[in-house]
Protein backbone atom coordinates (compact mmCIF):
# COMPACT_ATOMS: atom_id res chain seq x y z
CA UNK A 1 0.00 0.00 0.00
CA UNK A 2 1.29 3.23 -1.09
CA UNK A 3 1.29 6.41 1.21
CA UNK A 4 1.41 9.94 -0.75
CA UNK A 5 3.60 8.44 -3.18
CA UNK A 6 5.67 6.18 -1.14
CA UNK A 7 6.27 2.67 -1.27
CA UNK A 8 7.75 1.75 1.75
CA UNK A 9 7.05 1.99 5.40
CA UNK A 10 8.69 4.55 6.79
CA UNK A 11 8.46 2.90 10.45
CA UNK A 12 11.69 1.26 12.01
CA UNK A 13 12.64 -1.40 10.24
CA UNK A 14 15.46 -0.42 8.59
CA UNK A 15 16.59 1.26 12.26
CA UNK A 16 15.82 -2.84 13.70
CA UNK A 17 17.59 -4.12 11.33
CA UNK A 18 20.68 -2.41 11.69
CA UNK A 19 20.12 -2.71 15.59
CA UNK A 20 19.87 -6.97 14.71
CA UNK A 21 23.44 -6.64 12.77
CA UNK A 22 25.30 -4.83 15.19
CA UNK A 23 23.52 -7.61 17.80
CA UNK A 24 25.23 -10.45 15.70
CA UNK A 25 28.82 -8.33 15.94
CA UNK A 26 28.83 -8.42 19.24
CA UNK A 27 27.47 -12.29 18.99
CA UNK A 28 30.39 -12.99 17.40
CA UNK A 29 33.29 -10.92 19.08
CA UNK A 30 31.83 -12.65 22.71
CA UNK A 31 32.29 -16.06 20.69
CA UNK A 32 35.64 -15.12 19.57
CA UNK A 33 36.84 -14.39 23.40
CA UNK A 34 34.74 -17.76 24.51
CA UNK A 35 36.70 -19.54 21.37
CA UNK A 36 39.65 -18.31 22.50
CA UNK A 37 39.62 -19.13 26.16
CA UNK A 38 38.21 -22.42 25.74
CA UNK A 39 40.95 -23.42 22.75
CA UNK A 40 43.67 -22.39 24.84
CA UNK A 41 44.27 -25.62 26.45
CA UNK A 42 44.47 -27.26 23.05
CA UNK A 43 45.95 -25.25 20.92
CA UNK A 44 48.06 -22.42 23.55
CA UNK A 45 49.08 -19.58 20.72
CA UNK A 46 47.00 -21.05 18.42
CA UNK A 47 44.00 -20.14 20.19
CA UNK A 48 45.00 -16.29 20.71
CA UNK A 49 45.10 -15.97 16.39
CA UNK A 50 42.08 -17.71 16.26
CA UNK A 51 40.46 -15.27 18.64
CA UNK A 52 41.84 -12.34 16.99
CA UNK A 53 40.70 -13.23 14.11
CA UNK A 54 37.16 -13.63 15.76
CA UNK A 55 36.99 -10.26 16.89
CA UNK A 56 38.55 -8.82 13.42
CA UNK A 57 35.97 -10.49 11.89
CA UNK A 58 33.45 -8.61 14.29
CA UNK A 59 34.99 -5.56 14.05
CA UNK A 60 34.73 -5.75 10.36
CA UNK A 61 30.83 -7.02 10.85
CA UNK A 62 30.09 -4.31 12.73
CA UNK A 63 31.47 -1.36 10.89
CA UNK A 64 30.19 -2.87 7.59
CA UNK A 65 26.52 -3.01 9.12
CA UNK A 66 26.92 0.71 10.06
CA UNK A 67 27.85 1.41 6.15
CA UNK A 68 24.82 -0.76 4.87
CA UNK A 69 22.35 0.96 7.46
CA UNK A 70 23.42 3.93 5.98
CA UNK A 71 23.33 3.30 2.32
CA UNK A 72 19.30 1.29 3.06
CA UNK A 73 18.16 4.42 4.30
CA UNK A 74 19.75 6.62 1.46
CA UNK A 75 18.39 4.04 -0.82
CA UNK A 76 15.03 4.31 0.84
CA UNK A 77 14.53 8.01 1.13
CA UNK A 78 15.94 8.94 -2.08
CA UNK A 79 15.20 6.34 -4.09
CA UNK A 80 11.96 5.03 -2.12
CA UNK A 81 13.10 1.39 -2.76
CA UNK A 82 16.03 -1.16 -2.36
CA UNK A 83 16.75 -1.41 -5.81
CA UNK A 84 19.93 0.61 -5.61
CA UNK A 85 20.39 -0.76 -1.95
CA UNK A 86 23.45 -2.63 -0.70
CA UNK A 87 22.82 -6.35 -1.33
CA UNK A 88 23.89 -9.64 -0.07
CA UNK A 89 27.64 -9.13 -0.10
CA UNK A 90 27.97 -8.66 3.35
CA UNK A 91 25.36 -11.48 4.21
CA UNK A 92 27.74 -13.74 1.92
CA UNK A 93 31.04 -12.59 3.31
CA UNK A 94 29.76 -13.15 7.25
CA UNK A 95 28.79 -16.59 6.46
CA UNK A 96 31.87 -17.52 5.18
CA UNK A 97 34.39 -15.77 6.95
CA UNK A 98 32.46 -17.16 10.17
CA UNK A 99 32.46 -21.07 8.45
CA UNK A 100 36.25 -20.15 7.74
CA UNK A 101 36.91 -19.56 11.28
CA UNK A 102 35.10 -22.24 12.07
CA UNK A 103 36.62 -24.63 10.13
CA UNK A 104 39.95 -23.64 11.03
CA UNK A 105 39.43 -23.95 15.09
CA UNK A 106 38.46 -27.17 13.88
CA UNK A 107 41.10 -28.07 11.60
CA UNK A 108 43.90 -26.72 14.93
CA UNK A 109 41.67 -29.18 17.76
CA UNK A 110 41.87 -32.06 15.52
CA UNK A 111 45.59 -31.74 14.86
CA UNK A 112 46.28 -30.99 18.48
CA UNK A 113 44.33 -33.82 19.88
CA UNK A 114 46.22 -36.22 17.07
CA UNK A 115 49.63 -34.83 18.51
CA UNK A 116 48.44 -36.30 21.61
Amino acid sequence: MTDGGRIFDPGLQPERTALAWRRTGLAVAVGAVAGMRVLTPALGAGAVVVGLLGLALATLLVVGSMRRARRVEVALLRDHCLAAGPGGRLVATVCIACTAVGVAALVAVLAAHAAR
